[in-house]
């Protein structure tokens, strides 16, 4: 790495990679990703991709959408992002990314719980990988981007209200490193490291959002945590495996300890949440029943091969039998205030994707707003940036780096656990 870059982005999920993807060609970009690349929550969803199907889509997708988060959703954010989905996926199509297509070689859409229509994109059970995969060729083609693995970000460096780069962890040589830059944009993912049940990757533990904390940059609903109602019951420790909404979407059933049905599956994810532990309680077991037989077995072994291939190594044959499903964290409404062209409250510093609050999602994320959210977002902050540069002052940036107490990063290990605390203490008040 070098000691001064145009551009750092924290994060290699489809935020930070379309970030990087839209910014000025001439602009000197460092990526840096806390283990591999592949290690985001963005290469780990499974259902899809929302668009539009339509003008006459419009008026229900809105719907949805503000239903999902209880109407705490900010319209301007919503509108956008409704309006702009259909430039965003026709994007990923010309970058290569294979949606499924029906017989005549249109698109082809699923639903999921919350939609009243189908209107989601995907790829088998594996969307985000899909796109995921495509955006990450795309910017390691780029001759203006560097990515750094394994390099964690520690803190940002401050003057004068203006954020002018970053210190960040090199794991591979235990070295701590202050690179400045003239704007940084926070890509870091989501918060479910800090939970013992989470679907998300155990490196994501928000650090982005308490750095801003630290700095006093604001932060919104920092208590909007989702549940995602269907993952893989297990006994063994680690990441849960999130059985897609997809699934309920083409017509299996959640069934209680007697085997028979207890709930609407397509409602909101909350409120289905709320009806498996109500149920689980009732029973008193530790899980409920997911039914996949009512699915054609064609569907299923086409539609969600990752999902059968995944029970199959837990001794479950999803045409022969139940899965046995728990609700864990899975998303992060809440984060680092951010407007619509991912600006923060402080100069310099920009937040896109699940890091951010933009008010988007409101309460309660609507099933595969996520990456469309991610992506417009990410690609809009980019271009603002694009179109409003002006460089920091190197000097300042340099007084700034002195003025760091090194002493303060002499135990990054302590320091990401403080921020943990931190975290944790704050969605408890919250």
């Amino acid at each position: 790495m070098k000691k001064r870059y145009d551009v750092i982005i924290v994060g290699t999920g489809v935020a930070g990679l379309n970030a990087a993807l839209h910014l000025p060609r001439d602009r000197n970009i460092l990526i840096i990703c806390k283990d591999t690349p592949d290690k985001s929550d963005s290469y780990l969803a499974q259902g899809g991709i929302c668009r539009l199907q339509g003008e006459d889509d419009y008026e229900s997708y809105y719907a949805d959408t503000m239903r999902a988060g209880h109407g705490e959703n900010s319209p301007e954010a919503v509108e956008c992002m409704i309006r702009n989905s259909p430039a965003v996926t026709d994007g990923l199509i010309a970058l290569g990314v294979e949606f499924q297509r029906n017989a005549d070689g249109s698109l082809a859409s699923t639903r999921e719980g919350g939609h009243s229509r189908n209107r989601i994109l995907f790829h088998e059970d594996c969307t985000g990988r899909e796109i995921t995969s495509k955006l990450m060729d795309a910017v390691r083609a780029l001759d203006n981007a560097e990515i750094a693995e394994r390099t964690v970000l520690l803190d940002i460096i401050v003057s004068g209200g203006r954020c002018l780069g970053a210190v960040v962890l090199e794991k591979k040589t235990g070295e701590v490193r202050y690179i400045l830059s003239d704007y940084t944009v926070l890509a870091c993912g989501g918060i479910g490291g800090i939970f013992e049940k989470s679907t998300n990757f155990r490196i994501l533990t928000g650090d982005g959002v308490a750095i801003c904390l630290k700095h006093g940059v604001a932060v919104d609903n920092i208590n909007y945590i989702q549940i995602h109602p269907t993952t893989l019951y297990s006994e063994k420790s680690g990441r849960c495996f999130l059985i897609s909404e997809s699934v309920r979407g083409e017509g299996a059933h959640l069934l209680d300890k007697n085997f028979n049905r207890f709930t609407d599956e397509l409602q909101p994810r909350d409120v289905v949440t709320a009806e498996i532990i109500r149920q689980m309680k009732k029973d008193g077991t530790p899980h409920v029943w997911l039914d996949m037989r009512p699915i054609p077995e064609e569907e299923v072994r086409s539609h969600f091969p990752t999902i059968v291939g995944r029970c199959a190594e837990e001794g479950i044959d999803v045409f022969k039998e139940c899965v046995p499903v728990v609700p864990a964290q899975h998303y992060f409404m809440g984060g680092i205030r951010s407007g619509l062209d991912g600006r923060t409250t402080m100069d310099r510093l920009f937040a896109v994707g699940e890091t951010c609050c933009n008010g988007v999602h409101g309460a309660n994320r609507l099933a595969s707003n996520s990456l469309l959210e991610s992506l417009l977002f990410a690609e809009r902050a980019a271009r603002y940036i694009g179109a409003n540069y002006v460089k920091a002052s190197e000097e300042e940036g340099e007084t700034a780096i002195r003025a760091i107490c090194a002493g303060d990063y002499s135990d990054p290990d302590n320091l990401l656990a403080e921020y943990k605390q931190m975290l944790l203490k704050e969605i408890k008040n919250a």
